[in-house]
Parts: structure tokens; C-alpha cells; sequence
């Protein structure tokens, strides 16, 4: 938690029910309940990704990144959650995979708050377009995230800003560059609803009038992309003095009439959030030292 100077757990503390709760959350056999990971093999830098067919992974995307990893090792597995933890180009790296959306994203990210040491968090994954300059295979590194979804209004107002982590944006867009991907940087939107509530209808063909202009709201204001779990992974990491990011790549634009592409951008995705971590382990080892970034290579 960020030094205040003040006890934010002292609202807990006057709980009427607080005996009857675990505190830090449940445990079976000493694990979290949820992951099953072992906190203390937790790396510092963790990727965060969704099981989710429509980026044509092959596998687990936890299994299919950890086989990118130096000596990966599975260090953690629920039915919820799958988690590995290696090193990529000599950074310590862990990956986990769960269920698509804001509330299941909070269990794992509560998991990892809590019980590690953990303290950069990436949500890599696929979104679809929503302003019309950004095409298929393109990625789209966000710099904060509109907050359309219910989970994180348990936490703290929607007003509360859900903004990238100032020192992930450029290394995940100097990744981007040096890898020749095509990018973005801008805002992303992540919504509970896969559906209506981004402008695509429901059974039967069901709209309200008001799901007819969600798409183009929001590319006026200058939108990027839409996903489900950017708005979680920033806003739990911020409110709990940690860094959280996002780098997403496009499957669709409906504004910009470009079709679904099952998989487009997300392998570049991936080496883009990989090859960002290692700038910024670079840039944290630096500041750690007293060094440059370009000394500590």
C-alpha cells in the first residue's frame, strides 16, 4: 500500500464481522484457495491471460508462454487458474491463465496483492477495435482504461482513474518498436457484457436503442480498444501501490468494417509483453543501482 500516513485498515478492524472472516483471504493446505500458487515462487513481473478462444491459442496460454520461458516450472493450479514461473532473457517471469472478465480477473490479482511479492502486472490478451484507425493484428498499448464494468465500483468510484503505470507505456512501446509491430498507444474500455454492452447484439438480434451508438461514443472520445479485464488488472494495481499495464492486440473493427481474425497480433502480443518486461527489469535494476538503463545490458 502506497505510505499515506493514515490506516486504511481501520474500517476492517471496526467490521462487526471481522473475526468471523479470513483476513488475507482462504487458504487450503497453506496456498491461496483460488490459484493454488506458491507465493514465494512468484516472480515480480507476472503476465495476466485470459483462456480465450477467440485468440486461437493452441493451448493453455499459460502452458503456451511458459514455453517460452528459461526453466519454466507450473507453480500453481486450481481449476480457476493455471500459473508457471520462469525467466525470459534472464528475468524472472510468471504467467497465469484464468477465466475471461473483471470479476474473475479480481480473484487472481487479490492472490497475487496479497500474498506475493509481486509488483508489476500485465494484462496481455486480444480486444476487439473500436476507433477506426486500428485494424486487425494491430496491438494497442494502453495508457489507461475506461472503467465500464461493475467489478472494480466495489472498490472505488468509477470517477477513480484507472491509469496506466507511467514506467510500463514506454517499455512495452519500445518492445513494440524494436520488434516491428504495429501499435498504438491510447485508451482502452473494458465492459462486463461481450455483447450489447459493446455494440454487438444479443440473442435474436435483441439491441436497445441506446446499443446502437456504444461504439461510436466511445471512438469520439478517442477510444482504442475494448476488452474485459484491462479496467481490473490497472485499478486493483494502482489503488494497491503497485504497476499495472496492458497490451492487447485487435481481432475486429465493426466501425471500420474489418472482420473477426481468430489469433490476429496476439503471438505479437505476447513477444511485445515479454520483451517489455525486460526493459523494464533493465530500467528497475538501474534505478536500483545508480546505473543507466543502457549500462545494465
Amino acid at each position: 500500500m502506497p505510505d499515506s500516513g493514515w490506516d486504511p485498515t481501520g474500517i476492517y478492524d471496526s467490521y462487526r464481522f471481522a473475526d468471523n472472516l479470513p483476513r488475507r483471504g482462504l487458504l487450503v493446505d497453506g496456498r491461496p484457495a483460488l490459484s493454488g500458487i506458491d507465493p514465494e515462487r512468484v516472480a515480480r513481473y507476472v503476465l495476466i491471460t485470459v483462456r480465450d478462444p477467440l485468440c486461437a491459442y493452441d493451448e493453455d496460454p499459460a502452458e503456451q508462454i511458459a514455453r517460452r520461458l528459461d526453466t519454466p516450472e507450473r507453480i500453481g493450479r486450481s481449476g480457476m487458474f493455471t500459473t508457471y514461473s520462469g525467466q525470459y532473457e534472464g528475468v524472472p517471469v510468471t504467467v497465469v491463465s484464468g477465466g475471461s472478465g473483471s470479476p474473475e480477473a479480481e480473484l487472481i490479482m487479490h492472490e497475487l496483492l496479497e500474498f506475493t511479492a509481486a509488483d508489476t502486472f500485465v494484462r496481455v490478451g486480444g480486444s476487439g477495435g473500436i476507433h477506426p484507425r486500428v485494424r486487425p493484428g494491430d496491438l494497442v498499448v494502453s495508457t489507461g482504461v475506461v472503467r465500464d464494468e461493475g467489478m472494480t465500483r466495489a472498490y472505488i468510484p468509477a470517477s477513480y482513474p484507472a491509469v496506466v503505470h507511467h514506467e510500463i507505456v514506454p517499455a512495452m512501446s519500445r518492445a513494440a518498436e524494436e520488434l516491428g509491430c504495429r501499435y498504438h498507444q491510447g485508451v482502452t474500455r473494458s465492459s462486463d457484457s461481450d455483447f450489447c454492452g459493446v455494440g454487438r447484439p444479443g440473442v435474436g438480434g435483441y439491441f436497445q436503442p441506446w446499443h446502437t451508438d456504444i461504439l461510436e461514443t466511445w471512438a469520439r472520445a478517442g477510444v482504442l480498444n475494448g476488452d474485459r479485464e484491462s479496467a481490473a488488472v490497472v485499478t486493483l494495481a494502482a489503488l494497491f501501490g503497485r504497476r499495472g499495464g496492458s497490451v492487447c492486440s485487435v481481432a475486429d473493427n465493426v466501425i471500420a468494417g474489418r472482420a473477426f481474425e481468430a489469433g490476429a497480433g496476439h503471438v505479437a502480443a505476447i513477444d511485445v509483453a515479454l520483451r517489455g518486461l525486460v526493459h523494464l527489469a533493465r530500467s528497475d535494476a538501474a534505478k536500483d543501482s545508480g546505473q543507466t538503463a543502457a549500462e545494465i545490458r
